[in-house]
């Protein structure tokens, strides 16, 4: 959990990176207004592209996650429904022979 946590981090880290450095190229280079307004507008675009690729990986990942752990606590539930219930079968079994030894 934590390697994902800092693996999303890293990629999130990158985005703003690249972001504020397009920003800060877009204000330095040689254009008049409405090329830089234009090409703002084209990375505003393309950032809320990768944001939407990004919140679906996302969402793929968690929905993957929780669908696993279902799995996980229904193989646990069934494991521990069968122990509960040998424990019971063994504990009538030890009843019937004790009461077959005093009766």
């Amino acid at each position: 959990m934590e390697r994902e946590r800092s693996g999303g981090s890293v990629v999130s880290s990158f985005f703003l990176g690249g972001l504020i450095g397009a920003g800060v190229a877009l204000l330095i280079a040689p254009m008049t207004g409405k090329e830089t307004r234009e090409q703002i507008r084209g990375l505003a675009e393309n950032a809320k592209g990768k944001a939407d690729d990004y919140y679906d990986q996302i969402k793929e990942a968690v929905a993957s996650t929780l669908e696993n752990g279902k799995g996980l606590v229904e193989e646990k539930k069934r494991l521990i429904t069968s122990a509960v219930q040998a424990g019971i079968d063994t504990y009538e079994k030890k009843k019937e022979e004790m009461a077959g030894k005093c009766g």
